[in-house]
């Protein structure tokens, strides 16, 4: 495991002390606070690359083909 130093201002000073008046050490809620931007940061990133497909004239044609077709990529269908 890492070690992460960092400098501190008054308003990060306030933020950790309301993330640890629950009894949280400051390094959880750090850890918790990275974590949490990660996810927030992937989030972001997929839905930029859904809405890139979603507006994308070739992509929503192929979608819509499939559609036609009867095949949808999130059903399966067994038979026998």
């Amino acid at each position: 495991m890492g070690t992460l130093t960092i400098r501190t201002d008054p308003e990060v000073e306030k933020a950790l002390a309301a993330l640890t008046s629950g009894g949280r050490s400051r390094s959880e809620a750090a850890r918790t606070a990275i974590l949490e931007a990660e996810r927030a940061q992937r989030r972001a990133r997929l839905r930029a690359e859904a809405d890139a497909l979603r507006n994308d004239p070739e992509d929503v044609a192929a979608s819509r083909e499939l559609a036609a077709e009867g095949c949808h990529p999130c059903v399966v269908t067994f038979t026998g």
